[in-house]
């Protein structure tokens, strides 16, 4: 910093560090590109889509994209089998898919983060009990295991978030517990236990602070997991109904067209993978940014 004054030059940010870091890997800048565009898209999504999302245009059944022959600018991707055009469907969609990475990576983030800690801080049977749980999970197949809960709880957008968020509290749990346990040795635990910090304040104000960087890089990668697997999902018929534009859901209802219809099961496909890979893109730039072990 004394350096940064003497040359007349601003001292250095945190974030300005952060973004030195993270800018140098330029996959992980274009991955955040695309992640703000989708975003934006999804936003807007009502301005920016030709055409409502399931009015069905009874005269152009199948219509090819644009580039083809018989195709036509009205619908640029394509309509279905119904009649409705696909790029204001998969424009959409992607509302319907950022949501369900957001309230998944949330709902098991805070349930991940919660038994972490206490795993971390009551050793013990309490540590014993909660990651025995863990392992169990873990050992059955993820989406197997939330096909078992939506089938309990009935196929739905909803009861396949909450299932997916199920299935990824164990990857937080054993996180979290991990960080915790190796922050919980350092002195400045040991200095603000003996200062009287209580135990929650050790925990939530103290411990936690510290074991952001890695959770919120496995947020990041989880929220590309559960886009695929709600996807999985309503490809199965167990997630969203339709005629919902989820992109999982437009796969199921285009798989008897795809040898005559290519269009109807592409973009869609393309869509999840495109999202997916500019998540983990970006959450290789995030780890790569924020593990000091990994910055040059």
């Amino acid at each position: 910093m004394m350096a940064d004054i003497a040359n007349g030059s601003a001292p250095e940010t945190p974030l300005r560090e952060f973004w030195g870091y993270f800018s140098e890997n330029r996959g992980a800048v274009l991955g955040l590109a695309v992640i703000v565009l989708v975003t934006l898209l999804a936003v807007f999504a009502d301005f920016v889509a030709p055409h409502p999302p399931n009015v069905q245009y009874r005269d152009a059944f199948l219509q090819p994209p644009f580039w083809q022959e018989g195709g036509t600018l009205t619908y640029p991707l394509g309509t279905d089998a119904v009649g409705r055009d696909m790029l204001s469907r998969i424009i959409h969609g992607a509302r319907y898919s950022l949501m369900i990475g957001a309230i998944v990576v949330t709902l098991s983030l805070a349930a991940g983060i919660t038994l972490g800690l206490l795993a971390a801080f009551f050793r013990g049977f309490v540590e014993t009990g909660i990651m025995r749980a863990m392992d169990i999970m873990l050992a059955l197949p993820s989406l197997l295991l939330a096909i078992v809960v939506v089938a309990i709880l009935g196929p739905s957008l909803v009861n396949a978030m909450f299932a997916i968020a199920i299935v990824y509290v164990p990857h937080y749990v054993r996180l979290a517990r991990a960080s915790a346990i190796a922050e919980s040795s350092k002195d400045y635990v040991t200095a603000s236990r003996v200062a009287g910090a209580g135990l929650i304040r050790l925990m939530v104000i103290t411990v936690l602070p510290n074991c952001a960087a890695p959770l919120i890089v496995q947020a990041t990668l989880g929220f590309s997991n559960a886009i695929l697997d709600a996807a999985a999902l309503g490809f199965l018929g167990l997630g969203a109904q339709p005629p919902t534009p989820e992109w999982g859901t437009l796969l199921a209802e285009a798989r008897e067209f795809v040898l005559r219809a290519w269009w109807v099961v592409t973009f869609p496909g393309i869509a999840i993978l495109v999202t997916v890979l500019a998540f983990n893109l970006m959450g290789d730039g995030l780890r790569d940014a924020l593990d000091p072990k990994l910055k040059r």
